[in-house]
């Protein structure tokens, strides 16, 4: 039986106030991320408190201005340079800790801005990371070649739980590949993290104006555990994962593919360790004898 209902969120059948799209542990089965994402007009404000979860603040298109409130009442003030879009390179991001108030306000163009969110057992002190730290990394080779921007990992972020990144697909490209999973705990092998998948689609320069940017999402378990998606994304729309096989992301000829994951689950370890399917894990060999798509980085530099 397919799964599409319960784990697919198409864009805006989630909203909530402000935020376009909202996913919370108000979803069943959902217990430790979270991802909003708000489109803000020029000057325009936003506000949360994130309770008893740490949130990165992550531009997805133009800057804003924070001020938060942390858990002890002292104010911290950032602002996010961001960026013109996904696909323009890396942005700068920040960290706010649990118990705090933030108040996100859009600059002089609109903005659209996504907060990350994690369950955390202990406040952290708020952070700006500049776009020039954030790690690009060429991932893949060929037609399995993707670029993942690490703002939001263990060796990059000092945070409680949360593990964030992004990632580029160039059309025609598979990412997510081989399929992987991370839904047990084995030492130094898999760690337990459920995860979301935000999507954001666009045409290849030179596409007619009724290109259709789309790209598509599998998810699949075993016999024990089991989960059926196949999903048909475009931009704004999220997959959420709780567990089994996750990949690939495709990127249909035409279209450039860009998502953002956000991950946590009960360890007391923040690890993201992973274990390809058996069956698929073999392709990884074949990169050895291959490029890396000349296309990546897309706006950016290793």
């Amino acid at each position: 039986m397919n799964d599409n209902a319960r784990w697919v969120r198409t864009y805006g059948t989630t909203a909530d106030g402000a935020f376009q799209v909202s996913i919370t542990d108000a979803v069943p089965g959902w217990e430790h991320t979270s991802l909003r994402v708000a489109t803000l007009e020029p000057y325009a404000q936003v506000e949360l408190d994130t309770g008893d979860s740490e949130v990165i603040v992550v531009p997805l298109a133009g800057g804003a201005d924070l001020a938060v409130a942390d858990h002890e009442g002292r104010r911290h003030e950032a602002r996010l340079a961001g960026r013109e879009s996904v696909f323009a390179g890396p942005t700068d991001v920040a960290y706010v800790g649990k118990g705090s108030r933030l108040t996100i306000e859009a600059g002089d163009r609109p903005a659209k801005i996504a907060l990350c969110g994690a369950k955390a057992a202990q406040p952290l002190p708020f952070r700006h990371v500049a776009a020039a730290e954030v790690p690009v990394e060429l991932r893949g080779a060929g037609m399995a070649s993707r670029e993942v921007r690490n703002f939001g990992v263990p060796q990059v972020l000092d945070a409680d739980s949360i593990i964030a990144c992004e990632v580029i697909t160039p059309a025609g490209n598979w990412s997510s590949y081989p399929p992987h999973k991370h839904d047990e705990e084995r030492d130094g092998a898999e760690t337990e993290l459920e995860e979301i998948y935000y999507f954001e689609v666009r045409a290849e320069p030179g596409a007619p104006g009724g290109a259709d940017a789309v790209a598509y999402q599998r998810v699949y378990g075993t016999a024990e555990r089991p989960i059926d998606v196949f999903a048909e994304v475009r931009t704004g729309d999220v997959v959420l994962v709780p567990h089994g096989w996750h990949g690939p992301a495709m990127a249909p000829p035409g279209y450039d593919l860009y998502y953002l994951n956000v991950m946590a689950g009960p360890g007391a370890t923040r690890a993201w360790l992973i274990c390809d399917d058996p069956a698929h894990g073999w392709v990884r060999q074949t990169w050895a004898g291959q490029d890396v798509d000349p296309r990546l980085p897309m706006g950016g530099s290793r």
